[in-house]
């Protein structure tokens, strides 16, 4: 099976430090909004509100997405298509956005 190789970025680019910290932070929420559902089904609590909580942290996790996609757009592609491999950003960029669309 062949293996699609990925267009990485240099080392020396990545998200900006405020960004990887907005991110950080915001996973780290979430992963205590999950603990605290999953506290909810333990104490039985009622579908509804699990729903609804449930429903808040896909929205979250949404936004995380796009602040992700974002970043990335803003350093990677941007490094990328400045050193002249717009196709091969592109082409990554194509392909990640399909991951998330799909889900």
């Amino acid at each position: 099976m062949k293996t699609k190789e990925l267009h990485r970025c240099d080392s020396s680019v990545y998200l900006t430090p405020e960004v990887e910290k907005e991110l950080s932070d915001r996973l780290a929420r979430i992963r205590g909004h999950v603990e605290g559902i999953r506290g909810m089904l333990l104490k039985h609590a009622d579908c509804d509100t699990m729903l609804v909580q449930l429903a808040a942290v896909k929205r979250a996790l949404d936004e995380v997405t796009l602040q992700l996609l974002e970043g990335h757009m803003e350093t990677c592609v941007l490094e990328s298509t400045q050193k002249g491999r717009a196709n091969q950003a592109l082409t990554s960029l194509k392909r990640a956005l399909a991951q998330v669309l799909r889900s």
